[in-house]
């Protein structure tokens, strides 16, 4: 593998003896977002057309930072004037795949590459229950996977298996998040790479979104074995990049099944907060159902990551242009958007995503939740990551699929890990090779009628339609 360094950007140069000054100025910078997000809409007007010390306040009345503090901001966890480290995506040469495989000998071979069997997970499909009066007229009926019988890929044209995940950078995962309960082992890539590619066939969808993916060449090995194709989009300045041993830029890949969708387009956006880019990115794909000629397009991305009001706005920002950019691609289009977006359902981007104007979003696992008289962030699950750190356990809700909600309906989710299947040293661990779990859901065309029992016994492999 060859192995380039390049010296620090003459910007980061000039910009690092700074990094004091930048740094006392984010806890006044944090005070005055947090103090915008709970200003009165009449206090926001006022603040509006006056500048302050640290920034300004934009046309809606929210904090805007300084564009020295927001370059910092945006580019935070690879921030540095350490040397890049230029490697490429080369660490899989190893791996020598036939062009097609079965499912059963691919996922065969993970199970044998793999140091434990993978955490079990179910699917929970939704049954119309003829004369039984309850919420919804609706009945959840679980569905138990089989160890070696997996749920079966979806014959019908009207359904779509939408599945999102954040992988866990190899890089990142080794040298920066500091799983202090995994053994060391199991974060190796020999011992994760397998059960990745594991978790995903296991359920067998056909739309893959995947985030902080380091290890494209491999996945994209793996997949096209088993008929999908793929693209990918790094981010623009990855903190892998920095990090010894690292295996090229992180970024989001998309994943489709060819033998169900024809390629329309794709496009990509590093997406920009206050009109300057950030650190990450979208990437989005129209495609045509083969059967039906119905179109659709489906994104994936990353939000910023870090706690406190200053990066909640930032990402909110970040989610807005996500938006606009998918809005337009969609041209009319029914929309799919999964991402981690790194926000718990009470931050402001949660809001934004499902009041956007045109595009009708809802979250999937929130609106298959029979309890619609509560909010929808009160609906989404307890977690989708659970690790513990050196601060102690992180257990947040912060990724989504979100769905137009005029184009289709949610039949099926699959369920999260119970906290006794996870285990008290959470995840990354020898059973999951991630610390967020994956989600994955059912989704059928708005005008495609289909009983309950039928998907059910579809998603058991019993039904052939």
């Amino acid at each position: 593998m060859e192995t380039k360094l390049t010296m620090a950007t003459e910007e980061t140069r000039q910009v690092a003896p700074n990094l004091a000054k930048i740094r006392e100025s984010l806890a006044l910078a944090e005070t005055l977002a947090r103090a915008s997000l709970m200003t009165s809409p009449a206090a926001k007007r006022r603040l509006a057309a006056r500048s302050i010390e640290m920034g300004e306040y934009g046309s809606s009345g929210e904090y805007v930072p300084p564009k020295a503090l927001l370059l910092y901001l945006v580019r935070m966890g690879s921030f540095t004037s350490s040397p890049k480290i230029l490697n490429e995506d080369a660490q899989d040469s190893d791996i020598n795949l036939p062009a097609r495989m079965t499912r059963s000998e691919m996922l065969d071979r993970c199970r044998c590459e793999g140091v434990q069997p993978l955490l079990r997970r179910h699917f929970k499909g939704a049954i119309k229950d003829v004369g039984v009066n309850t919420a919804d007229d609706f009945k959840m009926l679980q569905i138990n996977a089989v160890k070696k019988t997996c749920v079966q890929p979806l014959k019908s044209p009207n359904k779509i298996r939408v599945f999102q995940w954040n992988v866990l950078s190899q890089s990142l995962g080794t040298t920066n998040d500091s799983f202090v309960c995994c053994p060391e082992d199991a974060l190796e890539w020999g011992n994760r790479r397998y059960q990745i590619v594991q978790e995903i066939l296991e359920y067998a969808p056909d739309v893959i979104c995947l985030q902080e993916v380091d290890h494209f060449n491999f996945l994209k090995a793996c997949l096209e074995t088993q008929g999908y194709t793929g693209t990918f989009f790094p981010k623009p300045d990855s903190p892998c990049l920095y990090l010894d041993g690292n295996n090229g830029p992180d970024g989001c890949a998309l994943f489709y099944r060819r033998e169900k969708f024809d390629f329309v387009k794709s496009d990509t956006r590093v997406l920009e907060v206050w009109r300057v880019q950030s650190n990450q990115v979208a990437v989005v794909a129209v495609l045509r159902v083969r059967e039906t000629g119905r179109e659709f397009l489906v994104a994936g991305t990353h939000l910023k990551a870090r706690k406190g009001a200053l990066l909640s706005t930032l990402r909110n920002e970040q989610g807005k242009d996500l938006l606009d950019f998918v809005h337009s691609s969609a041209e009319g289009r029914p929309v799919i958007l999964c991402g981690d977006f790194n926000a718990e359902p009470t931050e402001p981007i949660y809001r934004t995503v499902l009041g956007y104007p045109g595009l009708n979003l809802g979250s999937a696992y929130a609106d298959f939740s029979p309890n619609k008289d509560v909010p929808s962030m009160d609906r989404e699950p307890p977690y989708t990551t659970w690790k513990v750190r050196d601060e102690g356990e992180v257990c947040h809700t912060i990724d989504y699929v979100f769905y137009n909600k005029d184009a289709f309906v949610v039949n099926a989710v699959l369920q999260f890990p119970t906290s006794d299947d996870i285990g008290e040293g959470r995840v990354p661990s020898y059973q999951y090779p991630s610390d967020h779990f994956s989600l994955c859901c059912d989704f059928r065309f708005q005008d495609q009628e289909k009983t309950g029992q039928a998907h059910i016994e579809e998603l058991k492999g019993v039904s052939s339609l």
